[in-house]
């Protein structure tokens, strides 16, 4: 255990700024809607503002943040977007990936989704579906913890345990930080209860009136690199339909796999690994 008066590790010195760097684009990823004050991100990251504040002028000047005048709020910047041209296997993937959620979504009258898993949280990929739900807030982009949506609980089940714990205590450590501990009951309600039917199902139990279910997307190792997530109104899916409302997803889900082979092949990653 290192003390106050051991000197940092040099390698840990080395790479400090770009682990910093990196923390602070994963926060403005999370809130790429609304955007973050410096005082916020810096609180948020747990860095002084003076440090964040040198890191993102040099993030404005590379385009990798970008600033908006109206309300000097920081925002993910157009080099994201441009470095990420250079994976044309997932923007295919993706694109075949709309195609499947648009058409279930017809089918179900319902919003289909496809999440990805990043480390301990997910990022919503693909959105299809016209269904208007109140405090639905997910849209592309959003990322989240993983225990926060039924997809991600779904994609927990196919982590051995001990990964599994570990995300929960991150995931829950990250949920008190930024919303206290009013929702980890109905959060822990809709673990036990896709626990008691072997994938992701929450009948309203983190909010009301808005039913979701998930089954996973696995990797070459049976753990999951993305989930399959189906939401609508409780009179659209009841707890009598799940047998079917299972079948149906995992179809889904396996013609996703598919396409995540096909596409993605020696990309696809084995076992996302965790931030810190």
């Amino acid at each position: 255990m290192q003390t106050s008066h051991n000197a940092p590790a040099p390698e840990h010195n080395g790479t400090q700024s770009i682990e910093r760097a990196l923390r602070i684009l994963r926060e403005l990823a999370a809130r790429g809607e609304f955007g973050w004050r410096l005082s916020d991100l810096a609180t948020r990251c747990e860095v002084d503002k003076g440090t964040v504040h040198r890191i993102l002028s040099c993030l404005v000047r590379e385009r990798f943040v970008q600033q908006r005048s109206a309300d000097k709020h920081y925002f993910p910047g157009p080099m994201l977007y441009e470095l990420g041209l250079s994976l044309p296997g997932y923007a295919t993937f993706r694109q075949a990936c709309e195609r499947r959620l648009a058409k279930y979504a017809v089918q179900t009258e319902a919003i289909a989704w496809l999440i990805l898993r990043s480390g301990n949280e997910y990022v919503c990929a693909v959105r299809k579906g016209t269904l208007e739900l109140r405090g639905l807030m997910v849209h592309v982009g959003t990322r989240r913890p993983l225990f926060t949506s039924v997809g991600g609980v779904a994609i927990l089940q196919t982590l051995p345990m001990l990964e599994a714990e570990n995300i929960l205590a991150d995931n829950t450590q990250q949920e008190i930080a930024k919303r206290g501990d009013g929702r980890l009951a109905a959060l822990r309600k809709m673990r036990e209860r896709s626990q008691r039917h072997g994938f992701g199902v929450n009948l309203g139990d983190v909010v009301p009136g808005v039913h979701a279910f998930a089954v996973p997307v696995c990797g070459g190792d049976g753990r999951a690199i993305a989930a399959v997530v189906l939401t609508g109104l409780p009179e659209q899916f009841g707890e009598a339909r799940l047998p079917e409302i299972r079948q149906a997803l995992s179809e889904v889900a396996a013609a996703v796999q598919s396409d995540a082979h096909q596409f993605l092949g020696s990309m696809m990653p084995a076992a996302p690994a965790a931030f810190p």
